[in-house]
């Protein structure tokens, strides 16, 4: 039987590759929230025209956004068709299969920026984390950073209740399109609650949880602020990395209340 960390690896891969979110994340453009502009823009001009790696590029929304940084780009992704529909929309964009927990296709020191966006990291057990982060401050240079995105433990998001996904409106034909949409995906979204909640844990400063995202169908990481940057001394980032809230864009100061904010952007440096 597979462990706990094994089927999250399972769930989430097959929550991914699945038709609808594959046509989902192609749609995706722009930036997901300030908080992940404000984070981008600010090292923008410390890696300006250097290597890229663009880990979890997904559909390809950050590929024009990290390019009008540096053409040195590199993307990749653990999921086939994410790649496939990548290359669709960026035939010329250096985009392949890989996994983040395993860079050893790339030599040390190649990279002066490593991002790991939209929660990515997120997606992988406690021990699978480390071994992003060892490899990501593996691959940068001296001086690099490593940009990325987890979910707040102390956030609102945590702990999400079930939830159908059924938003009203006033107009009569949207709302007819919407409640048979709900209909349809509520067997399997109740189904999906009910099975992989059963592997919700909780521990010194992070959870593992079902969330509501694709019909309750992914079990994530959630973090505290405080445990992240523990993390990072570890696979040996500075100790003092720079974190920006997805509400507003604004730096999180030491001790500060952040209870509002669903996730965080961390700029950590090598």
């Amino acid at each position: 039987m597979p462990s706990a960390s094994d089927l999250m690896d399972q769930i989430n891969r097959e929550a991914w590759r699945a038709r609808d979110s594959v046509k989902w994340f192609r749609t995706l453009e722009g930036w997901t929230d300030p908080g992940e502009q404000a984070a981008t823009q600010r090292i923008a001009a410390e890696v300006k025209d250097q290597p890229v790696l663009d880990i979890g590029v997904g559909g390809g929304r950050t590929v024009p956004l990290l390019r009008e940084i540096s053409q040195d780009y590199t993307a990749i992704d653990y999921t086939p068709e994410l790649v496939a529909a990548c290359l669709e929309k960026y035939p010329d964009a250096r985009v392949s299969d890989g996994d983040a927990r395993d860079l050893s296709r790339f030599a040390d020191a190649s990279f002066a920026l490593v991002v790991f966006s939209f929660n990515g990291i997120d997606a992988v057990n406690p021990q699978d984390r480390m071994k992003v982060l060892l490899e990501a401050h593996r691959v940068l240079r001296p001086e690099g950073i490593f940009l990325f995105s987890a979910h707040n433990q102390r956030g609102p998001g945590h702990g999400e209740h079930l939830k159908l996904g059924f938003y009203p409106t006033r107009n009569p034909f949207k709302l007819a399109w919407r409640v048979l949409r709900t209909l349809k995906n509520a067997v399997r979204t109740i189904a999906n609650y009910r099975r992989y909640s059963r592997l919700n844990q909780r521990a010194d400063g992070y959870s593992i949880m079902n969330a509501a995202a694709h019909n309750h169908g992914i079990v994530i990481h959630y973090i505290t602020i405080e445990k992240q940057c523990e993390q990072l001394a570890a696979a040996g980032f500075r100790a003092d990395p720079e974190i920006y809230g997805e509400l507003d864009g604004r730096r999180i100061g030491p001790g500060e209340d952040t209870s509002r904010y669903m996730w965080f952007h961390f700029i950590a440096r090598k």
